[in-house]
């Protein structure tokens, strides 16, 4: 898989992620069903943590709860690592 695709990837599953908390804020404001925690999770674990940080902080969603506020930065830590690692190995 070529670097561009990877980044293209990346990109897209940030958009997503970052999309998806603000979709559940609008739903948690308008008292609609909720997307569960653990699918914003999962797709912060799955690359797009970066996202899920924007979203957070754009969205002022999930900025309070505990989980969300350690396991998204640790989740950008691990992501840039892998990212750096894979621009030196490449």
């Amino acid at each position: 898989m070529s670097s561009m695709t990877i980044l293209a990837l990346f990109l897209i599953l940030n958009a997503i992620t970052c999309i998806l908390y603000g979709i559940d804020k609008w739903k948690a404001i308008h008292g609609a069903w909720r997307i569960r925690e653990v699918t914003l999770l999962t797709w912060t674990a799955l690359g797009g943590a970066l996202g899920a940080f924007l979203g957070m902080h754009l969205f002022h969603h999930k900025t309070r709860h505990k989980k969300f506020r350690l396991l998204v930065p640790l989740f950008m830590v691990i992501h840039l690592s892998l990212i750096a690692w894979l621009a030196v190995n490449a």
